[in-house]
C-alpha cells in the first residue's frame, strides 16, 4: 500500500464557533463550574471526603496546573459545608502542675464566651473584693474579733505586768518585744551604776527576779499564741466569708452562660473550683498597701497580676465564627505552622512559658474538617514528614516547647501540654512519581492514604467537555474582571486544548495553561480598546507567547539558514535522510531536523550504533536501534549469513539522543546505502517500527512537522517538500494554520504509512520489494525494488569477505611452509 497524502482538514481540528451555543461568556459565568473531563477524580473525591474511617486520607495526583489544587478546595469547602461546626480548644494553667497545661474543648463560641467571662470576671474582682473587704459590715466584725483579742490580752498582760511589777521590774512593748527595767524603792529605773552599787545580796536576787520574770513572760507568750492564731483564723474566715459569695456567683454565671452539653465539663468545672481556691487564698493581694513602701506595693501589684493571669484562657482554636468545618490550605508548612508551636516571653531572665504561650498549628485548626498539603513542601522541610507520619499513627497531636531548646540552660522547664485528639481528613497533593515513591518508600504511610484521586492530563472532548470549558473561561472572566470571550475565541481556546493533549478527539485536562490563555488573550483585547475578546486576540496572545520562549528555536533555525548546521532541503541523495526530532526546554517545546546517514561495508561486525559507541544515546534510543537491527537480519535472513559492516549517526548532534522515534528514518538510510538508491532529501521522517516493520506512533509529532516546516519554508517552499509521518499518529495531528494552508496549496505535503515498506517505496520512487512482517514480496518486480537491490549488495559483501577469508587461509598456509622449508 502507498503512502498517503493526507488532506488539509485532516491536519488539525476546527471547532465551528456556531457549535457551541451563545453569542457570549458573559451568558454563562453564573453556571456551576463542573469537574471538566475529571470524572474518575471527581468520583474518587466524594467518596473519600464522604468516608467517616480513619485512615481514608486522600492522595492527589495530577500535574501542575490540572486544577487539582482548586478543585479539591472547592470539594473540601462543599463537604465541610454540611458538617458540624467542630468545637474550641483552650489551654488552662494547671494549678497542681504548671508545667503540663490542660486542653479544654468546648462548643464552638464557647471558648470566647468563657475567655471574656474570665477577663471580666477579675476586672470585677480587683474592683469589688476591696470594697466588700471595706464595708462596715466587714469591717465591724473585724473589730469585734480584733477587739475581743485585744481584751484577752490585755488581762493576760495586766498579771504579767503585776507579776513584774511584784519583783521590781516595770515591763513595756516595743516593736512587738517585751522589754523590762529594774525600779528602785520608789519606782524609778535604776541606772547601770546604781544597779552595780548594790549589795551582792541584792543583786542575786534581782537576778533570780528576772529570771522568773523571763519565764512568766514566756508563759505568757505561749498562752497568747494560739489566741493570735484563732483571731488571724477567724478575721481570715471572716475575709474569706464575705468575698466567697461574690466568687461563687461569678463563677456560677459562668457556669450557667455555657448552657451547651460540655463534653469536658468535669474538667472545667475542676478549674473553676481551683481558680475560686485559688483566689480565697490569696485575697491580701487585692488590697492596696500604704503609699509609703512603693517596693512592696509594686510587688503586690506584681502577684496579683500574675494570680489573675493564671486564671485566664489560652483560646487556641476559635470557631466561633464558622458555619460548618474548616478547610485550611497550608501552602507553607513548617513544624510551628502546621504543629503548632510555644512562644517564649524572652523579655523576662531567663525566658518565660506558660499555657499562654501556646500556639495552635493547622492540625489542630483544621479539627472536625480538612487540610490541604503538598507532599514535595513536607518532604523538603527535614523533620517534617516523619513527625505527620508519627502523627498519623496516632491521630493524637501534643506542642512540643521546640522554642525552649534555642535557649539553651537559660530556658524554663519544657511545657508539656496535654495532647489531644485530632480528627482531621489529610489531603496530600503530590505527582504521580512521587506518590508511587511514597507507596515503596514507605507502605505503612501509603496505608493511611487510602481513597486515590487520579487527575487525567487529558480527557476526551464532546459537546458537554466544550460548554464546560466556557463555562471555565466564563468564570475566569468574572473573578478577574475581564472582558468576556465571543464564540469564536473559545472555539480557539478549544482548539488550542486540543493541540496541547496533541490529539483531535481529546483536550488538555492542564487548565491552568487555558487560564492563562484567557488572561494573555483579555489584555491584548484591551489593549485594542476591545470590550469582547475575539479569536485574533487568541491568536495573537498564542504568538506572544512563543516570541518571549522561542529564542532557543530561532537561533537553531538560524545555524540552517547560515549553513552552520548542514540540512540538505532539496534534491536526492544515497544513505541519507532527515529525521526530525523534538527539543523539550521544560517551558517550551519546539521540533528541529536532524540528518541521518549511513555506510555500508563488506564485513562481519554488524550494525554500529556510533552515538551508543560514544554513549551519547539513551536506553529507548539504543532500544530502537536493536529492534532496527533484528528487523533488518530477518528482512535479508535469506542472504544468510550476513556480511555487513554498517554505521549510523546524527550529524552534529552533541547533546546527546534518546527516543526511538529515528528507527524508521534509520532504516530508510540503510536500505538507501544498500540499495544505492538515493532518498528524496525534501521529506523528512519520524516514526519508530517494531520488528515486523510496521511504523508505531511518536511523541511531540506537531512539533516535529512544524519544525521540519520552518526550515522548508525558511529555504522557500517548492512543492516537493513534506514529512512522512506514522498513519496512527494522524488523530494527533492539530498543526498551525500556516501549514495547513501550506499543504492546501500543494507547497507542502504530509504523508502518512502503516509499515516501512510504503515509505522507503515513496522515498526513492521504486518499489520496496517488501511484503508483511520482515518477508520479501513476492509478487514484486525482484530486479526492480529496493529490497533486491541491497540483496545483490549484500552478496557481494559476502563473496567479498569469503574471498578475502581464502585469500588470509592461503597466504597462511605459505607462510607456514616456508617456515618448514627454512
Amino acid at each position: 500500500m502507498p503512502a498517503i497524502a493526507l488532506e488539509p482538514h485532516q491536519l488539525r481540528l476546527t471547532v465551528a464557533p456556531e457549535s457551541l451555543g451563545f453569542a457570549s461568556t458573559a451568558e454563562l459565568q453564573d453556571l456551576p463550574l463542573p469537574w471538566i473531563g475529571q470524572e474518575r477524580a471527581q468520583a474518587a473525591t466524594q467518596f473519600g471526603l464522604a468516608m467517616d474511617q480513619p485512615d481514608y486520607h486522600l492522595f492527589v495526583l495530577g500535574e501542575v496546573g490540572s486544577g487539582r489544587t482548586s478543585l479539591l478546595r472547592q470539594a473540601t469547602q462543599a463537604a465541610a459545608a454540611q458538617r458540624a461546626v467542630p468545637p474550641d480548644l483552650c489551654y488552662l494553667h494547671n494549678f497542681d502542675a504548671p508545667e503540663r497545661p490542660r486542653a479544654l474543648r468546648l462548643p464552638a463560641g464557647q471558648g470566647r464566651q468563657l475567655r471574656v467571662a474570665m477577663l471580666e470576671m477579675a476586672k470585677m474582682l480587683q474592683t469589688d473584693i476591696p470594697k466588700r473587704l471595706a464595708s462596715p459590715d466587714c469591717k465591724a466584725e473585724a473589730e469585734t474579733i480584733q477587739k475581743a483579742w485585744q481584751k484577752e490580752e490585755a488581762i493576760a498582760f495586766a498579771t504579767l505586768d503585776t507579776f513584774a511589777e511584784a519583783r521590781h521590774f516595770r515591763l513595756s512593748r516595743e516593736g512587738g518585744q517585751m522589754v523590762f527595767t529594774l525600779t528602785g524603792d520608789k519606782g524609778h529605773p535604776l541606772t547601770e551604776n546604781e544597779a552595780l552599787a548594790l549589795p551582792r545580796e541584792r543583786r542575786a536576787e534581782i537576778d533570780a527576779a528576772e529570771q522568773a520574770l523571763r519565764a512568766e513572760i514566756a508563759r505568757f507568750l505561749d498562752t497568747m499564741r494560739p489566741l493570735e492564731q484563732a483571731r488571724d483564723e477567724a478575721l481570715v474566715k471572716l475575709r474569706r466569708q464575705t468575698i466567697q459569695p461574690l466568687i461563687e456567683h461569678a463563677v456560677q454565671d459562668i457556669r450557667q452562660g455555657l448552657k451547651k452539653q460540655i463534653k469536658d465539663g468535669a474538667k472545667l468545672g475542676q478549674w473553676l473550683d481551683q481558680v475560686e481556691r485559688e483566689v480565697l487564698a490569696h485575697l491580701s493581694l487585692f488590697e492596696a498597701g500604704t503609699d509609703d513602701d512603693e517596693d512592696a506595693e509594686g510587688e503586690r501589684k506584681h502577684h496579683l497580676a500574675d494570680l489573675l493571669a493564671r486564671c485566664q484562657v489560652n483560646l487556641a482554636v476559635d470557631n466561633s465564627e464558622r458555619n460548618g468545618a474548616p478547610v485550611i490550605v497550608e501552602d507553607n508548612p513548617q513544624m510551628r505552622s502546621l504543629f503548632g508551636a510555644i512562644d517564649l516571653q524572652t523579655d523576662t531572665d531567663p525566658p518565660h512559658a506558660d499555657f499562654s504561650c501556646i500556639r495552635a498549628g493547622s492540625l489542630l485548626k483544621a479539627h472536625g474538617g480538612f487540610i490541604v498539603l503538598h507532599l514535595r513542601d513536607l518532604v523538603e522541610d527535614e523533620g517534617l514528614w516523619p513527625r505527620l507520619r508519627r502523627f498519623l499513627r496516632s491521630s493524637r497531636l501534643q506542642i512540643d516547647d521546640g522554642s525552649a531548646a534555642a535557649h539553651g540552660a537559660t530556658a524554663p522547664i519544657a511545657l508539656q501540654p496535654e495532647a489531644v485528639d485530632v480528627d482531621v481528613k489529610i489531603v496530600l497533593i503530590g505527582s504521580v512519581d512521587e506518590y508511587y515513591a511514597l507507596q515503596e518508600a514507605d507502605p505503612d504511610t501509603a496505608r493511611r492514604f487510602r481513597v486515590k484521586v487520579d487527575f487525567a492530563e487529558r480527557f476526551a472532548a464532546s459537546p458537554a467537555t466544550r460548554h464546560a470549558t466556557a463555562i471555565f473561561v466564563a468564570h475566569s472572566c468574572k473573578k478577574r474582571g475581564l472582558p468576556h470571550f465571543a464564540p469564536s475565541a473559545v472555539a480557539r481556546l478549544l482548539e488550542q486544548t486540543h493541540r496541547e493533549a496533541d490529539d483531535q478527539s481529546r483536550q488538555s485536562a492542564l487548565f491552568g495553561n487555558t487560564e492563562a490563555l484567557v488572561i494573555e488573550s483579555a489584555a491584548l483585547c484591551r489593549a485594542r480598546g476591545g470590550t469582547l475578546v475575539e479569536a485574533p486576540d487568541v491568536d495573537a496572545a498564542l504568538q506572544a507567547h512563543t516570541l518571549r520562549h522561542n529564542y532557543p528555536e530561532e537561533q537553531l533555525h538560524k545555524s540552517i539558514t547560515e549553513g552552520e548546521r548542514l540540512i540538505t532541503l532539496h534534491g536526492t541523495v544515497a544513505g541519507q535522510i532527515n529525521a526530525m526530532t523534538q527539543v523539550d526546554l521544560g517551558d517550551y517545546r519546539f521540533g528541529f531536523p536532524v540528518r541521518i546517514t549511513a555506510r555500508t561495508f563488506a564485513g562481519h561486525e554488524g550494525l554500529l550504533n556510533i552515538e551508543r559507541e560514544v554513549d551519547m544515546s539513551g536506553p529507548i534510543h539504543d532500544k530502537g536501534v536493536l529492534i532496527l537491527h533484528s528487523y533488518l537480519t530477518a528482512l535479508f535472513s535469506h542472504v544468510a549469513p550476513l556480511a555487513l559492516n554498517a554505521s549510523i549517526v546524527f550529524e552534529q548532534e552533541y547533546s546527546g539522543v534518546e527516543g526511538d522515534s529515528a528507527s524508521c528514518a534509520e532504516l530508510y538510510a540503510l536500505l538507501s546505502s544498500l540499495s544505492g538508491l538515493p532518498l528524496r532529501q525534501g521529506i523528512a521522517v519520524t516514526g519508530a517500527l517494531n520488528q515486523h516493520g510496521e511504523v508505531l506512533p511518536v511523541g511531540g509529532i506537531n512539533e516535529k512537522i512544524e519544525g521540519w516546516f520552518h526550515a522548508c519554508a525558511a529555504a522557500g517552499l517548492d512543492g516537493t517538500q513534506g514529512v512522512l509521518i506514522p498513519a496512527r499518529n494522524l488523530r494527533h495531528l492539530m498543526l498551525s494554520r500556516a501549514m495547513v494552508d501550506a499543504v492546501e496549496r500543494g507547497l507542502f505535503h504530509v504523508y502518512t504509512v502503516g509499515h516501512v515498506s510504503e515509505g522507503i517505496a515513496l522515498l526513492t520512487g521504486e518499489a520496496s520489494g517488501m511484503g508483511p512482517g520482515a518477508l520479501p514480496d513476492l509478487a514484486a518486480d525482484v530486479e526492480g525494488t529496493v529490497l533486491s537491490r541491497a540483496e545483490q549488495t549484500l552478496r557481494a559483501f559476502r563473496r567479498a569477505c569469503q574471498s578475502a577469508g581464502h585469500t588470509r587461509r592461503g597466504t597462511g598456509r605459505r607462510n607456514g611452509a616456508a617456515r618448514q622449508a627454512g
